[in-house]
């Protein structure tokens, strides 16, 4: 059986909620519609606001043919199949194609490209998709060809409309005979996505215990239900924190295959990829550290690969990245020494700079003895000569302490040979 918003989608203006602003009466969009004549444009707005709906809406409305694309499963070579099939069409119907681009932004430089000339041609109209700030995200020579329309969360009185209107007319849940009872916890987990809220009631309905009893939505029944049942992965609510939570943990806990799990987790619910790139690279430097060095190299270039290439090939790159630092050795001795240190300066304040650390580039400083007995360290054996680098009061303070592990240790007995045992 379908899910409930699927069964719910609305097929034409009139049975869509919200997005008034675009879709009332003399909105934007709606004169656009119903005119027949309609330019490429972007849909942006947080999940479960209408995007796919409203195109979906479109294109039915104007009978073009409609070519749906997603930019976690495409690549070039698709979007260029799509264009020929849209030349094909456009010798035989009235008007040129539509072609529909859920969360466009994760289209790499290469696909947006690749855009470029069926956009401006005609061959195809673009209506893409974005729950991401398309200026950011959007390579401008294609942005300056589309529109750029926002849709908003919606409302309480939209998802009040909704709810009623799927108790009122679907006929799964007239079988269940559900009363809207309280409505504060469902709109406040719903948090203004439709698809959310719908997907809240088809879960109350069919976890009730009696097939014959009533289903009374109430605050209590909504929390003790999600409780029991966590929805599916929500990149702006509790589950993203508690993944990622998860996905870290694992790498630094050395565990490859959780790690990669946790992954695909984030993976199959959409997150942005730059956000899990940036996770690796704090790790790289967090957990593994100096301990392997290669590990933030490599994490900082998969952060780049990932903006050249976009999904799907860009889970190859994540994937290899997560295997090789959860492989890696652990270390955070950086992370404490840096904490270490501005401990450090909080508790003393701006002790001085002792007098031959400091710069000397004019007369007056050198006759106040800056830069006095400085010994420039390349000019002794090993390119090293011992001479006091810390403030007087603080010269003796450790602040990095190496960890045990190979790296550390070559490094550890490098600076005990030069220090006389400091380190």
């Amino acid at each position: 059986m379908q899910p409930l918003a699927e069964r719910l989608r609305p097929r034409s203006l009139d049975e869509y909620i919200g997005q008034k602003h675009l879709v009332g009466e003399k909105a934007v969009l709606r004169q656009m519609i119903e005119s027949g004549r309609i330019a490429s444009f972007i849909l942006w707005g947080p999940p479960g606001v209408g995007k796919t709906t409203l195109a979906g809406i479109i294109a039915h409305k104007l009978n073009r043919p409609f070519y749906t694309l997603s930019a976690v499963s495409s690549g070039v070579k698709e979007v260029r199949d799509v264009i020929e099939k849209a030349k094909s069409k456009t010798i035989f119907s009235g008007g040129n194609p539509i072609l529909f681009i859920d969360e466009i932004h994760r289209f790499s430089k290469s696909q947006q490209d690749s855009l470029l000339g069926a956009v401006e041609d005609g061959t195809i109209t673009l209506i893409g998709a974005t729950t991401e700030n398309p200026s950011f995200e959007v390579i401008t020579p294609l942005l300056s060809r589309c529109q750029v329309y926002v849709l908003k969360a919606l409302e309480e009185e939209d998802l009040r409309e909704l709810a009623e209107r799927a108790i009122r007319t679907d006929t799964e849940l007239q079988k269940r005979r559900i009363e809207l009872q309280e409505t504060e916890a469902l709109f406040r987990f719903s948090g203004g996505d439709a698809r959310k809220l719908l997907n809240i009631i088809d879960l109350l309905a069919s976890s009730s215990d009696s097939q014959d009893a009533p289903v009374v939505i109430t605050n209590e029944l909504v929390t003790d239900s999600l409780q029991q049942n966590p929805m599916a992965y929500d990149k702006d609510g509790e589950l993203h924190y508690d993944i990622i939570s998860a996905f870290i943990k694992s790498i630094r806990g050395s565990d490859p295959d959780a790690a990669l799990y946790w992954l695909a987790r984030m993976i199959a619910g959409g997150e942005e990829p730059k956000f899990i790139a940036r996770r690796l690279l704090i790790a790289a430097a967090e957990d593994i550290g100096l301990a392997n060095p290669n590990a933030l190299l490599l994490a900082n270039a998969c952060f780049d690969a990932i903006q050249k290439i976009g999904w799907p090939e860009g889970r190859i790159i994540l994937a290899e990245t997560t295997i090789y630092l959860a492989a890696s050795p652990k270390s955070n001795s950086a992370y404490r020494a840096i904490d270490s240190a501005l401990a450090l300066v909080e508790q003393t304040g701006d002790l001085a700079v002792p007098l031959h650390l400091r710069n000397a580039p004019t007369k007056l400083m050198r006759d106040l003895d800056y830069g006095k007995d400085y010994k420039y360290p390349h000019d002794f054996p090993e390119n090293f000569t011992s001479q006091q680098y810390l403030p007087d009061t603080i010269s003796r303070k450790g602040i990095w302490k190496p960890q045990a592990n190979p790296t550390e240790s070559k490094l550890r007995e490098f600076l005990r040979r030069l220090w006389k045992g400091r380190y």
